[in-house]
């Protein structure tokens, strides 16, 4: 039986709907997908930008056909003001109850894996104060606490001990049992996907921490979490300062994946290297969701000039894992 994907529409303020538009409209999604979203939203973008794409709503996965954009709408589709590029309570909220109900799609095992497009973590937290981002939310639903946020691409894979907290809570976070955890979701990920699994593990402070000059979390947290890795059989080295480490991996080729300390850190190399190109993997879910790397982009939102690229790269990936989950 023919896989079927899910992918949840984003944000219907930002460049989510139309990104998807655009690459179906251009033949670019292959894998049999089904959308979770608002059929009253596609449609206008459709209209405004002119994509030749059909719809057909369907109440299931299992009603997949060829030929047409199936889109599954969940019990977020009420009437509401589409306003591209401005906040929006409602849009924020819908983009929520999409991608819960493409995860526990997930679960129920009628999707393959879900791929998810942007959402604003500003028009979502005015119906929801707490929510902090997709990782956190997808892990809520499926009861994963332990998980962590991947981002590939074709140069380079990096993992993150934290991701969206202050930094002053995310050095707080730098404990040795959350970089083990890390470190062997890495690993694991990895073998998966390729045929070696070399990890470099940043630190978290200049130079990293240069024998506790710049500070001791290298010694006292970071070295004892790696040493353990390697004691049970990972192919794991640091840690490294994180001004050298990417060049290290990057250019010289000598590391597959660099466990990264927090968001930034492995967020802005990751950004200058393959803006377009680099997708996002939760790990540590019990099932396999992907995600394009950027943002709603409400500076464009509605103009159709959104790359496609990351999207396709993040649908091809989930792909990827799924074939190598069922090895």
């Amino acid at each position: 039986m023919t896989p079927v994907y899910g992918i949840t529409q984003g944000d219907s303020s930002g460049i989510g709907p139309e990104i998807l538009l655009k690459a179906y409209a251009g033949r670019e999604l292959r894998p049999a997908f089904v959308v979770y979203g608002d059929e009253r939203v596609l449609d206008y973008y459709i209209g405004t930008l002119g994509y030749n794409v059909r719809l057909r709503l369907i109440n299931a996965p299992s009603e997949y056909e060829p030929e047409v954009l199936n889109v599954i709408v969940g019990s977020s589709s009420t009437q509401y003001e589409i306003t591209p590029g401005r906040l929006n309570r409602e849009s924020g909220a819908a983009a929520r109850e999409h991608v819960i109900q493409a995860a526990r799609a997930a679960l129920a095992g009628k999707i393959a894996a879900m791929v998810t497009l942007p959402m604003n973590k500003e028009s979502t937290q005015l119906s929801d104060p707490g929510f902090v981002g997709h990782t956190e939310l997808i892990g809520e639903v499926c009861g994963a606490t332990d998980v962590t946020m991947m981002l590939a691409s074709d140069e380079l894979i990096v993992t993150h001990v934290s991701t969206h907290v202050s930094l002053v809570e995310a050095i707080a976070r730098v404990k040795k049992d959350r970089i083990c955890n890390v470190i062997r979701l890495t690993s694991d990920a990895l073998r998966r996907i390729k045929s070696v699994s070399r990890i470099a593990v940043a630190g978290l402070n200049p130079h990293a921490g240069e024998n506790g000059l710049f500070g001791d979390e290298e010694a006292r947290e970071i070295r004892p979490a790696v040493e353990w890795a390697r004691n049970n059989g990972m192919k794991v080295e640091g840690p490294f300062p994180p001004d050298t480490v990417f060049y290290a991996a990057v250019r010289r080729k000598q590391f597959d994946a660099i466990v990264c300390m927090y968001h930034d850190q492995g967020h802005v190399p990751m950004k200058l290297l393959d803006f377009e190109g680099s997708v996002n993997v939760e790990l540590g879910l019990p099932i396999i969701r992907t995600s394009v790397d950027h943002g709603t982009a409400f500076d464009i939102a509605g103009k159709g000039i959104a790359s496609t690229k990351s999207l396709v790269k993040a649908l091809e990936f989930a792909t990827r894992l799924v074939d190598a989950h069922g090895a």
